[in-house]
């Protein structure tokens, strides 16, 4: 076991969140939305009245979609933005990562993000979220992040829970020899937290700490649903055609 306190982060999605996680004693907040899919780059607005409440550091989530991480030039210059924003507002870090088709660290995209959000703000923290969990090799994976100067990389052990990955999780402790932090996250719960730190080492834990909240504003009508269906898997990702949207546009017109 660490000789040190644990920092909890918790991952908020709302102001709300924000205020319950610090009132029960998080060290540190993940903001995002969207979370039922894995969560997205969350709102500015979210952001500044979390800062205006609490003193409680916040790692910006800077994801523009659900699906993989080989991001198009468009997606790219959006995070950019989006980015460049969050720091401006006072995000304590970003949460990010960048992948090419083949599951490898696209180490020329995480440069060029590092060097864009460096030039906004100084000194603040760069993560490395979940997607180390599918790189093909993350023995090389580690080691690109620690020499791009992430401060530290999120993750599950390579399994779907982060339970089931903790030999995984403290190879990369021991691999990572202090160069770079290693936090742990993944369906880690009340009743598996312990274990996880004690196996691993770890001197941090990530988690999602929710429960249902009712909202009956719907119940006039339960059969609709305002989402569309998600991907089955991570591997592909819904976006807009020009071709669908033309088709659409020339049936307009002739109405």
């Amino acid at each position: 076991m660490p000789d040190c306190p644990i920092l909890l982060e918790t991952i908020v999605s709302s102001l709300d969140d924000a205020r319950a996680a610090a009132a029960g004693g998080a060290d540190r907040f993940e903001l995002c939305s969207a979370l039922a899919l894995g969560g997205l780059t969350p709102s500015l607005g979210t952001l500044a009245a979390i800062k205006s409440t609490t003193d409680v550091p916040v790692m910006f989530m800077v994801r523009p979609r659900e699906g993989g991480m080989a991001y198009t030039a468009g997606e790219i210059t959006a995070m950019e933005r989006d980015a460049a924003l969050a720091l401006e507002a006072g995000a304590n870090g970003l949460v990010f990562g960048f992948l090419t088709p083949d599951g490898d660290v696209d180490v020329a995209e995480c440069r060029a993000f590092l060097r864009h959000c460096s030039r906004v703000a100084a000194g603040r923290q760069w993560v490395f979220h979940r997607a180390f969990d599918v790189v093909r090799d993350p023995e090389t994976a580690l080691e690109q992040l620690i020499e791009l100067g992430f401060t530290r990389v999120l993750t599950s052990g390579r399994a779907v829970h982060a339970v089931d990955g903790l030999d995984e999780i403290r190879r990369m402790v021991e691999q990572a020899d202090g160069r770079i932090e290693v936090l742990p996250g993944g369906a880690i719960r009340a009743e598996n937290v312990a274990e996880v730190v004690r196996r691993t080492s770890v001197n941090q834990v990530h988690l999602s700490i929710t429960e249902p909240r009712a909202d009956t504003s719907a119940s006039a009508n339960p059969a609709v649903r305002f989402g569309v269906d998600p991907p089955p898997t991570e591997l592909e990702y819904r976006a807009t055609t020009e071709a669908g949207v033309r088709q659409i546009r020339t049936i307009l017109d002739g109405c």
